[in-house]
């Protein structure tokens, strides 16, 4: 097999710095999820454009000996400098972990890139960042393949279950719960998020007091559903759910 020179275009969802000064990033690109090396990249101009959530174009080189490409170039083609700011950084985070998580390398993920991509972008401009992270968590987790089972309950299998479930982020009838019922609007949401598109969904927010058992749904989903993201209880709030007895 040749070496070869590609162009790629792509949004860097993970940057990690070496002892040696190498700079090895992962990108979500329209093709699939690319990982590559920026030799000596903390040295040079490479350092200020392989940034988080940067969009960038880069040419990279591959030998068949080499388990990761190098980085020849890359240019700028797109920032969102508010992503910065701490109460939009942490949600900005959150969603290129669960990208890394969901979305593997050679996949082919035109679609994922753009929703990604809309996340970044609403986190960035929209009044509400937390809002948009729910919303596209959701529905990056659906594009994925990964669906909560929210038509019957997790245990027995009755019809139209209201309740959060404890253990594995799914829904529970009256009669297997031990947390209170959703209200109605964080009911209707779970319910409905993968389906509805994200337009209807952002416009119609759940109230701020009912988000937190809403991340804690997502956070139990996930973390069964897919493995364990590192940083949930830094970057998502917390809930206090008092169990039902």
């Amino acid at each position: 097999m040749r070496s070869r020179t590609v162009n790629r275009s792509g949004i860097v969802i993970r940057r990690r710095v070496t002892p040696a000064g190498d700079i090895i990033v992962t990108l979500l690109t329209p093709q699939g999820k690319l990982k590559a090396i920026a030799r000596g990249g903390v040295r040079g101009p490479l350092a200020s454009r392989l940034n988080l959530f940067h969009h960038v174009g880069i040419q990279i080189y591959q030998t068949p000996q080499s388990d990761l490409a190098s980085v020849q170039q890359a240019v700028l083609e797109g920032a969102l400098p508010k992503l910065a700011e701490p109460e939009r950084y942490a949600f900005a985070h959150l969603m290129a972990e669960l990208a890394d998580a969901l979305f593997q390398e050679g996949e082919f993920t035109e679609q994922a890139f753009e929703l990604f991509a809309g996340a970044l972008r609403g986190i960035s401009h929209q009044p509400d960042p937390e809002w948009v992270a729910l919303v596209m968590g959701f529905k990056l987790l659906g594009l994925a393949g990964f669906v909560a089972q929210t038509a019957r309950c997790a245990r027995c299998g009755a019809d139209q279950p209201a309740h959060p479930d404890p253990l594995g982020g799914q829904m529970l009838c009256s009669n297997c719960a031990s947390l209170p019922a959703y209200p109605p609007e964080a009911l209707d949401f779970v319910r409905y998020a993968v389906r509805r598109s994200v337009r209807a969904s952002i416009e119609a927010p759940v109230p701020t007091e009912q988000r937190a058992m809403l991340w804690r749904a997502l956070e139990r989903f996930v973390t069964v559903q897919v493995g364990n993201v590192q940083s949930w209880r830094q970057l998502v709030p917390q809930p206090q759910e008092s169990v039902r007895v």
